[in-house]
């Protein structure tokens, strides 16, 4: 299916799967509108995409105000929205959970759900009103969103509720043809992720090093499953390294 006319909106779009999704998109022959909290990332995203093309605004999921700004501009611009990836996510020190600050797990929750479920409401509101009517929301889950690593349970609890907000918003999409899915990433190598290569911890106490994957490889999923029409979705779609320690006892 062309995209060509189209209007995808990604947040975290500076680096990592964003970075890769965005880019992906373009070569599709969408046109995106790049969030992030720096400039500077998404200059050098847009620097690879054909003038006219892109629509750069800085934006913190967490600040309500940003995310009415984000877009408030995508319409202005654009004068509609055709795709939301909610990408934008944070990790966390991994400690024992006696030892978890609670404003870590505030910070954590505000960006990985909280803005989030903002991102989806104004998505909802641009998507059911324009003409013709819909769109697709793509949510970042993760294997964590299945399966816990040890000391990470702030990041695991809210990449659980994000499979929680991509349910919810399928059903109550239906009605106004916005599909949503979830693609959940194990392993990819980004700023995020890359550290897996350097050993982490495992349930036995040990810490071994992981496999990782191309984060190109997530773009493509995610150029995948923006390209369906309206009446298919990818509910949810699992990309990972093939030799990470998910499947079976490690």
């Amino acid at each position: 299916m062309s995209a060509a006319g189209k209007i995808a909106l990604v947040t975290g779009a500076g680096t990592g799967v964003g970075k890769a999704a965005s880019l992906a998109l373009l070569r599709d022959g969408w046109s995106v509108v790049l969030s992030g909290r720096r400039r500077e990332p998404l200059d050098e995203v847009a620097a690879e995409a054909e003038p006219g093309r892109t629509l750069l605004v800085p934006s913190d999921v967490t600040l309500p105000d940003d995310v009415d700004n984000l877009f408030r501009q995508t319409r202005e611009t654009f004068g509609r929205l055709d795709l939301l990836f909610n990408n934008a996510g944070r990790g966390a020190p991994a400690v024992p959970i006696e030892d978890l600050p609670l404003e870590t797990w505030r910070a954590v929750v505000d960006t990985n759900l909280t803005g989030m479920f903002l991102c989806i409401q104004h998505a909802f509101r641009i998507m059911k009103d324009q003409t013709p009517r819909g769109g697709r929301i793509i949510n970042n889950g993760s294997i964590s969103a299945h399966t816990p690593r040890p000391f990470s349970i702030a990041y695991t609890a809210t990449k659980h509720a994000v499979t929680g907000l991509t349910k919810s918003a399928s059903l109550d999409g239906r009605v106004y043809d916005i599909a949503c899915g979830q693609i959940d990433i194990g392993n990819a190598d980004t700023p995020m992720g890359g550290r897996m290569k350097a050993g982490v911890p495992q349930a036995d106490g040990s810490i071994r090093a992981e496999a990782v994957m191309d984060p190109d490889h997530v773009g493509s999923a995610v150029a995948y499953m923006a390209s369906l029409p309206l009446d298919a979705n990818v509910q949810f779609m699992t990309v990972m390294a093939t030799k990470m320690p998910f499947v079976g006892r490690g």
